[in-house]
């Protein structure tokens, strides 16, 4: 039985045009996306455990139509060049654990946060450095939620009443200023300083790093980050490019994907994998602090008539194909976008590492 590994079909003949000269490799975008966890309390002979929150690509999407992937998407550029109200680590310590300079490294840590708040409604900031925003997603849509949030919002509702009141008011701007985020007309850092609020960057932990394969038309280098769910926030699904939003053991995804039920691509379901020896969002987050961020790009070479692609480190993702037809440079080429997924932030595109749209 076939998994759910997403293949375009039309990669061959990029290979092979790549390797001839006919096509030139792209430099890539940075990008960023989040695995969002929260603790599942489980139930009768199902013992509790993380649950990731993921999306559905809408099935008239042109790239990866019907993959699940996470939150994400690309580096506003805007966020390189000013500072950023702060809390967590300083910039020069995630600038050596994400292997970047210290301004990427802010622009990187921006597009995570910003992106799971536009995507999902999670906003991974507060007023202080040691508080956190209640349950924006809420307030933004009259309290919908992917399907199985009402208790995490519960727990945390008595501790964010009077914020939550305040919130409520002003429900219509809050969904204003997201929109005003997605459509770029309003930068992450004037985002905090309108609400007063700042960065939470130690709710993130640094994950995994995967770069598009240098023979896609558009390449991403992304930053794969875990976080849990804040006490009182929901998750909803704020994504036009989403049919659906769910929250799923890594365990009973990647046991969907095996049966070739759910579609993935590499990325997302070797991150699911990594997250499966977790007992506790907590302890995933944690975990992130010992992860190697050395960078995973797919490799292509002719072995006889076969053309082998793999990811080094990933065997489960090795595919070989019979030598491909010649590229035909003046061809319709099939749409394949890039994040936001997944240039950067444009929306409608998805990156192949399985994260930002």
């Amino acid at each position: 039985m076939s998994n759910g590994q997403w293949y375009p079909p039309e990669w061959p003949e990029r290979i092979r045009a790549l390797a001839t000269g006919e096509i030139t490799a792209v430099t890539p975008r940075r990008a960023a996306t989040v695995m969002l966890l929260r603790d599942d309390p489980g139930g009768p002979g199902v013992p509790g455990g993380p649950a990731v929150h993921m999306l559905r690509r809408r099935a008239s999407m042109a790239f990866a139509a019907g993959a699940y992937a996470y939150p994400g998407g690309g580096v506003d550029p805007r966020d390189d060049d000013r500072l950023v109200r702060w809390a967590g680590p300083g910039r020069d310590v995630w600038a050596r654990r994400l292997g970047v300079d210290p301004a990427s490294a802010q622009a990187i840590v921006c597009a995570a946060v910003r992106e799971t708040y536009e995507e999902a409604g999670v906003l991974l900031a507060g007023e202080t450095a040691d508080t956190v925003v209640g349950d924006i997603g809420a307030a933004a849509d009259g309290g919908g939620g992917t399907p199985g949030d009402d208790a995490d919002a519960d727990r945390g509702a008595a501790r964010n009443a009077d914020s939550a009141a305040a919130r409520d008011a002003d429900r219509d701007g809050w969904e204003a200023d997201r929109a005003a985020l997605v459509d770029r007309e309003l930068s992450f850092a004037e985002f905090l300083d309108r609400r007063g609020l700042v960065l939470r960057s130690d709710l993130l932990g640094a994950w995994a790093r995967w770069i598009t394969p240098e023979f896609e038309p558009r390449r991403y280098d992304t930053w794969f980050f875990v976080a849990a769910l804040p006490p009182g926030q929901r998750t909803r699904n704020a994504s036009t490019e989403a049919d659906r939003t769910v929250w799923i053991r890594p365990s009973e995804a990647t046991e969907a994907y095996d049966k070739g039920e759910l579609l993935m691509m590499p990325p997302t379901i070797a991150t699911l994998r990594q997250l499966q020896p977790y007992g506790t969002a907590a302890g995933a987050l944690a975990g992130a602090a010992g992860r190697d961020l050395t960078p995973v790009l797919a490799t292509a070479r002719m072995e006889g008539g076969e053309l082998v692609l793999s990811w080094p480190g990933h065997d489960e993702f090795t595919k070989r194909v019979d030598r491909a037809p010649a590229y035909d440079s003046n061809a319709p080429g099939p749409d394949v976008p890039g994040p936001n997924t997944h240039g950067p932030n444009t929306h409608g595109e998805q990156h192949p590492a399985g994260g930002p749209r």
